[in-house]
């Protein structure tokens, strides 16, 4: 049993996933989930899981809710989770002593194996990621990033890769996919201050797919590769869209 780390999970109808989820988190005494308005089933099975301590309330950009989650934590240790990861076997072993064998000032990096519908992605920009999930929430926390949100690392901090992986259903259907596009979108647009003629949205998005399909090599995976470069386009059209007509409406 890990007793001195808190996992820290938000979560708004994320069942599908969300029982692997809290499967690869069953040797952690506490798993604080911070829901923000679920009605698929996500709260029953959270009531029912018995480490799992349930937290709701409304959902304030991801940066600042990912922080006041991680603030209701009973530990200053926190392994942060998003709802559709789960941890190796490996990783949940290489956590069982992590405390004893590092300072409150050390953050640790963890791989992630993204997936698109049970492949992995190598490329695209979704391979070699690299991603701050371990920390001491008296060194540090999440930014204020409404999404694309990350742990700001104070300068006197020592950085240490885990070896073990986790693993990321980043899509597990295409509507689940359009639609965390779409609502990436929204909250990008409600925060740009700077707005941008149609024209240049085009060309903007246009780029975003050369970027991912050529730059980041998402040619080379396949099928995926290309829905991924569509998408990441389709969200930079549609933010400097939105942002575009907000002062109209």
């Amino acid at each position: 049993m890990i007793k001195d780390i808190s996992a820290v999970i938000i979560t708004k109808n994320a069942l599908p996933t969300l029982k692997d989820t809290l499967a690869s988190l069953k040797d952690f005494e506490e798993v604080l989930v911070y829901d923000n308005g679920s009605d698929d089933g996500t709260l029953e099975l959270l009531r029912e899981t018995p480490n799992v301590r349930l937290e709701q309330g409304e959902f304030m950009g991801f940066g600042p809710t990912k922080q006041h989650a991680v603030n209701l934590a009973s530990n200053d240790w926190v392994l942060s989770l998003d709802a559709d990861e789960t941890l190796t076997p490996e990783l949940q072993d290489e956590l069982k002593h992590w405390t004893t064998q590092h300072s409150a000032d050390t953050l640790a990096y963890v791989l992630r194996n993204n997936f698109f519908l049970g492949q992995k992605v190598r490329y695209s920009g979704w391979g070699n990621d690299w991603l701050i999930r371990l920390f001491n929430r008296q060194h540090c926390n999440f930014n204020d990033a409404m999404v694309h949100e990350n742990i700001t690392v104070p300068a006197d901090s020592k950085k240490v890769r885990l070896k073990a992986p986790i693993n990321h259903a980043a899509v597990t259907e295409l509507n689940q996919f359009l639609t965390k596009v779409n609502r990436y979108s929204d909250i990008r647009a409600a925060t740009m201050k700077k707005k941008h003629h149609p024209a240049v949205t085009l060309l903007k998005a246009m780029f975003a797919f050369f970027r991912t399909y050529i730059l980041k090599l998402g040619i080379l995976d396949g099928w995926p590769g290309l829905v991924i470069s569509v998408s990441n386009a389709n969200g930079v059209f549609w933010k400097n869209i939105k942002r575009y007509y907000r002062d109209k409406n």
